[in-house]
């Protein structure tokens, strides 16, 4: 697997880090975030997304939350430059 780090949040300490990596030879973004709340995830089911797909999360996904200071890591297909380190 060929990863690039792209971004960690702001001021973080040594532990509860939301992480970034780019898989750079598939384009997919590799997520360390926050477990979605029992509250959140019901949200989810909720709303749900499109007519007649399953809101159920099968096991071999994850809902994370996000933090929107996070977005600014989320690498655009012009962004070619170097990496992020939330300074």
């Amino acid at each position: 697997m060929n990863l690039r780090f792209v971004g960690i949040m702001p001021n973080s300490p040594d532990t509860d880090s939301p992480t970034i990596w780019l898989d750079q030879d598939t384009g997919d973004l590799i997520i360390q975030s926050y477990t979605a709340t029992p509250e959140e995830m019901a949200a989810c089911k909720e709303i749900g997304s499109i007519p007649g797909h399953s809101t159920d999360v099968p096991a071999h996904e994850s809902v994370i939350r996000l933090p929107a200071v996070m977005l600014q890591y989320i690498p655009r297909p012009e962004d070619k430059h170097g990496d992020h380190d939330g300074s």
